[in-house]
């Protein structure tokens, strides 16, 4: 039964995160600039709100489960989300929805578009640039982009329109995006686990009496988002927008590189205060005491953790936004479904990268970077490896999003 509630969990956070985000970004008009403004606060203060509430179970919830009763831990969510349910079905008459293109699906669309594209794979250059004139695509600086797309617009085996060739094109831009910000997903697995296997060693009181625990370190991450958030909307934004004029202050692809430089940087202090942790280990005699605590404060790590907690102000919603802007109004569900796939398939490319790394090392008697024994494994080597891999990433992003052309106002 237990095992039953938490699929059950997983399958609605499967269809509720990417849906409900797309559903509340819809209620603002694009072609109004006032509200084109408070659309972009809306992923804002969207995050704000989840990091809210991840803050409140870390702070509460688990006390309640842990000194009370789990019954009335799991209890509380329940109500609140009976409440929630019912604030949402009050607001039914108020909400907008969008208006469905009539005919195909998109899906079929863009996919017609790459039949069409691979049917007229041998015709002719002159037979293509003649219909791009036809379309009005010569002057066009994202016909340039997948140029071989446009064969699909020659008549010969059925040719498409300029709107599907532009909505085909949109979705096949967002692929270099998504590849190089899987690095950072990747060290965005690492909070969770080994942050937290590193914070269980060091010194960790408060009080004589009192002892942190190392899974509320997590918290931090949390805290620093709902704290810069308000910063970020109410002061950064305003100041930038007084110099771009940009709805957003900075365009997206902006605002995800500094994330992504952020966690750059967040993995390079990670990988000194190891070295730190270890050398401190090494001081005090501890490298064959993996119980003993290290003396050494474990607000040493606390830098890296609101540093992961700025980059995700910046990278992480600008992610969001950026998948649900950029592809097709139809299938913006879609779009932040691939932003979410992102973290999950970093996550799983996490896992793979620890396996290999722990198979590599461990050989011949040697000891593993991620030995059970923390004082005599090498997290720093790890973090300096994700360093150099977030670096390349940055780079790799850098080059894509300075060559990606936005999708054009007027596709659907």
């Amino acid at each position: 039964m237990f095992f039953s509630a938490l699929y059950l969990v997983a399958l609605a956070q499967g269809g509720h995160k990417p849906c409900v985000q797309a559903f509340g970004a819809d209620q603002f008009d694009e072609k109004d600039p006032k509200e084109c403004k408070q659309k972009t606060s809306f992923f804002n203060w969207w995050y704000f709100s989840m990091c809210f509430g991840t803050l409140v179970t870390l702070w509460v919830l688990n006390y309640i489960q842990d000194n009370l009763s789990w019954a009335l831990g799991f209890g509380i969510p329940c109500i609140a989300m009976v409440v929630a349910l019912l604030i949402f079905l009050l607001g039914t008459r108020a909400y907008r929805f969008s208006v469905r293109r009539e005919g195909q699906s998109p899906f079929a669309r863009i996919v017609n578009v790459y039949v069409a594209a691979v049917k007229n794979w041998g015709v002719s250059a002159s037979a293509v640039a003649d219909a791009e004139e036809r379309f009005g695509l010569v002057s066009l600086k994202s016909s340039q982009q997948f140029s071989f797309l446009n064969k699909a617009l020659v008549a010969n085996n059925g040719s498409c329109s300029i709107d599907e060739l532009e909505e085909a094109k949109s979705v096949l831009r967002l692929a270099p995006i998504w590849f190089t910000c899987l690095v950072y997903a990747v060290v965005f697995a690492q909070s969770p686990t080994f942050f937290t296997k590193q914070g269980a060693t060091m010194e960790r009181s408060i009080t004589p009496s009192y002892k942190i625990s190392p899974a509320t370190l997590q918290s931090f991450i949390s805290l620093s988002i709902v704290i810069f958030i308000p910063i970020y909307d109410r002061v950064l934004i305003p100041i930038a927008r007084s110099f771009t004029h940009k709805p957003g202050g900075i365009t997206m692809l902006q605002r995800i590189g500094t994330g992504l430089f952020l966690s750059f940087l967040a993995m390079v202090i990670a990988a000194l205060v190891e070295m730190k942790r270890l050398k401190t280990a090494a001081e005090y005699g501890l490298l064959d005491s993996p119980d003993a605590t290290v003396p050494m404060s474990v607000w040493w790590l606390v830098p890296q953790y609101v540093l992961f907690g700025i980059s995700d102000v910046f990278a992480m919603v600008g992610l969001q936004e950026f998948f649900y802007d950029q592809v097709p109004s139809e299938l913006r569900s879609v779009g932040l479904a691939l932003y979410l796939s992102i973290f999950g398939i970093g996550s799983f490319l996490s896992s793979f990268l620890i396996s290999v790394i722990e198979k590599a090392t461990s050989q011949s008697g040697q000891v593993s970077w991620f030995a059970n024994n923390l004082n005599q494994a090498h997290l720093d080597y790890f973090y300096w490896l994700l360093a150099c891999l977030s670096f390349i990433g940055l780079a790799s992003y850098m080059y894509f999003a300075k060559s990606y052309v936005s999708k054009r106002l007027n596709t659907l």
